[in-house]
């Protein structure tokens, strides 16, 4: 049907062809102060070393160096600061008419790396600046241009007045760049934005639909011609179609409950109608300032035939986000709780249990002991720590040694799972060691509710796995189950701890955040990580096992969740999984 709809569009277009012109607010108007551009050079940094970078700024004739100026970056700069498209003109025009705050401009250039001879040829650097997923060039923004630019303006660093613009390769940057640092870009234009597959654009929307939404306004645009011919209106470049998946990235948008809108036109890939909306598009993008971006859950939540089914706001609510606990500390490697709702946590780098009262406060309860951690049935704390694993109480036992142990689960009898990453093996107590041969890095472990499976994590596969426990306490029948999403940079997964709620869905700590897994083994969502960073541990806690514990960056995080956990000293059976 898609199809359809778009060989009927192109063909209407040809009938009814639209000439895109610069409007009013893309001319100079007498009267209007006009802003001053002034071109730089950024010399070579840490993320693209060798290269250069040849940049704008517009600085309105309102600007005022005592106030901290709103800003926005275009990529692709000098593009957008031709007579073609005249950002600087539509800046002027509407900050004179308060339709946008006083605001920098900064217009960057993709980087070219320099020749080393006159023989040889340069590294054109934009596609692998632009085209990414990873969170490189949003470093690059943020530790190089923005800083450069903050000693001669005076920037403001409130998220909600930062805004990116990107064309084509570009708009992926732009988008990508927030997506990675909503905590520093709130605002996107998007036009003609290549969200094919190319270098794992094509990929966004699924994780847009799974992932927790981030506050983020986009506005996107498009051409029904963008590569697309009468004869062949499913688009004629090998990566897909343009106009087919900036809809897709928009439905992912509204299914997710984002602020976003689509504009798709009748131009091809260019930036004839981007030019001649971008007036508009910023009024958009603008609209209600200050007032910040928020995060809103989808209206249709409340319609008949809604499908909680996997979702995010089946497990979280948006009003109710993360809340740190306790200090900063240095790294929080594992979390649990006990029946009294006290929660353990451990900084491997001090060497330190704390413990977190009902009331929330943080005391230290135990030094030079710091590892694994687990409350055991019998309301001893276990930690593994220099090759034992030791047990508190009224007093410290060593329960085993010569055990390496990189995560530990306690069944309702008793019986200690490990894992030892070194060895590359689960083990069990006075009981045997089993060799993963197919898993690189075991590490995080955690007890179906039934007590029927183990789950063991893999810190270096996308994969989790889950093996049977036979009724003598044998592992057996592994399978690599659970399919994760990995991170774009790197080729370790990250994924240090797993835990399961009663209806059998899987939590695991991974650098994109707390993904969850149906009991069938696919990722339905992700939540967010409390800031930017990766999630090392995490836990149910609470008086109803419905507060979601998780540590990033040597800080302790909570928040109410929609689900149960079900303590190790409980057995509880689990329905059916989906199919």
């Amino acid at each position: 049907m898609r199809t359809f709809a778009f060989a009927v569009l192109c063909a209407a277009s040809l009938l009814h062809a639209q000439d895109y012109q610069l409007g009013p607010d893309s001319q100079p108007q007498p009267g209007v102060p006009k802003g001053v551009v002034t071109k730089f050079q950024l010399p070579p940094g840490k993320y693209f070393p060798g290269t250069p970078h040849t940049y704008s700024i517009y600085v309105p004739a309102q600007y005022d160096a005592a106030k901290p100026a709103p800003f926005m970056i275009y990529m692709d700069g000098s593009g957008a600061l031709g007579n073609g498209t005249r950002v600087p003109v539509v800046f002027d025009n509407l900050i004179a008419k308060h339709e946008l705050p006083p605001m920098i401009g900064i217009f960057v250039d993709p980087g070219v790396l320099p020749t080393v001879s006159a023989a040889a040829q340069s590294r054109f650097e934009r596609v692998f600046e632009y085209d990414s997923l990873s969170d490189r060039f949003s470093r690059f923004l943020l530790e190089e241009l923005i800083p450069e630019v903050g000693r001669k303006y005076n920037l403001s660093k409130d998220p909600n007045d930062h805004g990116l613009s990107g064309t084509s390769t570009g708009a992926v940057a732009a988008f990508a760049a927030a997506w990675n640092r909503p905590d520093q870009f709130r605002r996107v234009l998007s036009f003609i934005g290549t969200y094919v597959a190319m270098k794992g654009a094509d990929g966004l929307p699924a994780l847009i639909r799974k992932t927790e939404p981030k506050p983020i306004r986009i506005f996107l645009q498009d051409g029904s011609k963008d590569h697309v011919v009468p004869g062949f209106p499913w688009g004629t470049f090998y990566a897909g179609s343009w106009p087919i998946n900036n809809q897709v990235m928009y439905e992912a948008f509204q299914s997710a409950g984002y602020d976003a809108k689509l504009v798709i036109g009748e131009e091809g890939h260019n930036m004839k109608q981007g030019a001649a909306i971008m007036p508009d598009a910023l009024r958009w993008l603008w609209r209600d300032y200050p007032n910040p971006i928020t995060v809103r859950e989808p209206a249709a939540m409340s319609d008949p035939g809604w499908d909680p089914r996997g979702k995010v706001y089946s497990v979280v609510s948006a009003a109710k986000p993360w809340e740190q606990v306790g200090d900063v500390y240095g790294a929080i490697t594992s979390i649990t709780a006990d029946k009294q709702n006290n929660v353990y946590f451990a900084d491997t780098s001090a060497n330190r249990i704390y413990k977190v009262d009902s009331e929330g406060k943080v005391s230290l309860f135990q030094s030079n002991a710091a590892g694994p951690l687990r409350v055991a049935p019998n309301g001893r704390l276990y930690s593994a720590v220099k090759g034992q694993i030791v047990s508190f109480g009224p007093e410290r036992k060593v329960e085993a040694a010569n055990i390496n142990a990189a995560d530990l689960a306690i069944t309702a009898k008793g019986d200690i799972y490990y894992t030892d990453t070194a060895h590359k093996t689960v083990g069990r107590v006075n009981g045997k060691v089993y060799p993963q041969a197919e898993m690189a890095m075991p590490a995080g472990i955690a007890l179906s509710p039934d007590q029927a499976m183990l789950i063991v994590t893999d810190a270096q596969s996308r994969f989790a796995w889950s093996f049977q426990l036979a009724p003598d306490g044998t592992v057996m029948n592994g399978e690599p189950f659970y399919r994760l999403e990995m991170p774009e940079s790197g080729w370790m997964s990250g994924v240090t701890a797993a835990l399961e709620d009663s209806i059998g869905q899987l939590y695991f700590a991974t650098p994109l955040g707390i993904q969850v897994c149906e009991a069938n083994g696919r990722v339905a969502a992700i939540l967010n990580a409390p800031n930017y960073g990766a999630v090392t541990a995490i836990a149910f806690a609470g008086p109803e096992s419905n507060w979601l514990y998780a540590s990033e960056s040597g800080r302790l995080y909570r928040r109410p969740v929609k689900v149960t956990g079900v303590p190790a000293w409980t057995i509880a059976k689990l329905p059916k999984p989906p199919l």
